[in-house]
C-alpha cells in the first residue's frame, strides 16, 4: 500500500511543482494570505475534501474522513511569506515587489496538497480521518497556529505532524531530533528616559545615550553569569536608537531585542532579570525607564514515544543512514503550540543540492529549493497516513 502511495505522488510530481512555483510567484505577507488561502481551498474542494475556510481568521482546513473508524491524524503547512525583495533569477521569481517565499513555506503548502490529493483516493480504505491544516502568519507573532488552534484546529485530533523544508540539510536527508528542538522566541522593547541638554555641559544632564549603552553591555551578563551554564540562552539587542545630533546629550534611549530559551524556568528568570538590571542601571543614573517584553512562540519539543515512531518510519522507507545530525534551533516555529497540546513530532528536510542556487540561508533574498524535497516530505506524511489509517 505504502509503495503504491510513493508512486501515485511521484506521478504529481509537475503538478506540485507548478502549484509551488504558483505560490513562489504571488507571495502574501503573514495575517494577508487572502489570495493564497482561496487557492489552496480551490484545490481541496476540486479533490473532494471537506473544507473549513477562515480558520483563526486566515487558515484553511482540508477534512478526509475515511468509511471506515479509526483515529484522526493532523497534517500542518504553513503559507506566509516574508517581506523580502527576491534576488533570484529564475522564471517563478516573486511578482510583488519587496516580498518572497524564502523560507519555504510555498514548498510545505504544495507538498501537503499533493499528500491530501494522493490520499482522496484511499476513502473507502480510510480508518479514521485526515485533518490537513494549512496555516497562515508562521512568521510573525502572536502566529497563526496559536489562532488557529484557539479557533478549533485540533478539536477531535489525535495526533499532528509537521515539516519543513531545510536549506542547512543536504537532499535525502532528514532532520529529527526528540525533546528541545526549537527555541522559545521573546521580545523585549526598553525606553530609557533621561534629560537632554548642550553636548558641552553633561553635567546638566541626564544622558540616556550613555546610561542605555551601560544597559546593553550588562544585557549580555544576564547569560553570561546568571544563567546556568548547562542551559541555553540567548539575549540579543538588534535596536539600539538615541540622539538627534552630534553636539546634542539624547533625553531618550529606546532599545529592542529577542531572548531565546528552551527552558520554561530560565525564560521566565531572564525576563526577571531584564526588568531588574533595568530599573537598577537607570536608577542609579537619575533616569526612567519602561520595559515591555511580549511572550512569543513557545520551545518546539518533540515527545519521545512519536518521534522514535516516526524515526522507525522513515528508516523503514529511506535506510537508516538518511538522518542529519540535528541540533537544537535557536530559531523559533510556531507548530510548537500544536505539540502543546497534541502528541506528534516535527522534522526537517533537506532541500540543498551541490548547487550553491540551494545553499542560501533561509529569509535569504536568494534562497531556493531543490524541488525534488517536495516528494521527500510527501513520502514521509504518505508513510504516517499508511501506519495510522491504512492497516
Amino acid at each position: 500500500m505504502r509503495a503504491q502511495l510513493i508512486n501515485e505522488l511521484a506521478e504529481q510530481y509537475d503538478q506540485i511543482v507548478s502549484w509551488r512555483r504558483h505560490l513562489h510567484q504571488h507571495p502574501e505577507l503573514s495575517f494577508q494570505e487572502t489570495n493564497t488561502a482561496k487557492f489552496i481551498a480551490e484545490q481541496l474542494t476540486s479533490f473532494g475534501i471537506e473544507v473549513k475556510v477562515g480558520v483563526g481568521g486566515g487558515g484553511v482546513i482540508g477534512y478526509l474522513r475515511g468509511k471506515q473508524a479509526g483515529p484522526t491524524i493532523a497534517f500542518r503547512a504553513d503559507f506566509d511569506a516574508l517581506p523580502i525583495h527576491e534576488e533570484n533569477d529564475v522564471p517563478y521569481k516573486s511578482t510583488v515587489d519587496g516580498v518572497m517565499h524564502a523560507c519555504g513555506h510555498d514548498g510545505h503548502t504544495s507538498t501537503l496538497l499533493g499528500v491530501a490529493k494522493v490520499l482522496s483516493g484511499y476513502r473507502e480504505q480510510l480508518q479514521g480521518t485526515l485533518v490537513f491544516i494549512f496555516q497562515h502568519a508562521e512568521e510573525k507573532p502572536p502566529g497563526g497556529a496559536k489562532l488557529m488552534i484557539e479557533d478549533g484546529a485540533l478539536d477531535g485530533v489525535d495526533y499532528i505532524y509537521g515539516a519543513h523544508l531545510s536549506s542547512e540539510i543536504p537532499l535525502g536527508q532528514i532532520g529529527l531530533r526528540e525533546g528541545a528542538f526549537m527555541a522559545a522566541a521573546d521580545a523585549f522593547a526598553i525606553t530609557i528616559q533621561g534629560k537632554g541638554g548642550h553636548g558641552a555641559k553633561p553635567h546638566q544632564t541626564v544622558d540616556a545615550l550613555v546610561i542605555g549603552s551601560q544597559l546593553v553591555q550588562a544585557l549580555q551578563h544576564i547569560v553570561a553569569r546568571r544563567v546556568n551554564p548547562l542551559h541555553s540562552a540567548v539575549v540579543t539587542v538588534g535596536v539600539f536608537q538615541a540622539g538627534t545630533a552630534f553636539n546634542v546629550i539624547a533625553d531618550k534611549a529606546r532599545m529592542e531585542g529577542t531572548v531565546r530559551t528552551f527552558d520554561q524556568a530560565v525564560r521566565e528568570q531572564i525576563e526577571t532579570d531584564i526588568r531588574s538590571v533595568t530599573k537598577g542601571i537607570s536608577e542609579a543614573n537619575g533616569a526612567g525607564h519602561d520595559v515591555a517584553y511580549t511572550y512569543g512562540y513557545p520551545a518546539l519539543v518533540n515527545p519521545h514515544t512519536e518521534t522514535e515512531q516516526l524515526r522507525g518510519l522513515i528508516a523503514d522507507l529511506l535506510g537508516n543512514d538518511v538522518f542529519y545530525d540535528q541540533q537544537p534551533s535557536m530559531g523559533a516555529e510556531d507548530f510548537a503550540y500544536y505539540l502543546q497540546h497534541k502528541p506528534g513530532a516535527f522534522f526537517n528536510v533537506g532541500s540543498r543540492n551541490e548547487s550553491q542556487d540551494t545553499a542560501y540561508p533561509h529569509h535569504h533574498p536568494r534562497f531556493d529549493i531543490d524541488e525534488q524535497a517536495l516528494l521527500v516530505a510527501g513520502n514521509i506524511f504518505l508513510a504516517l497516513a499508511a501506519h495510522y489509517l491504512l492497516k
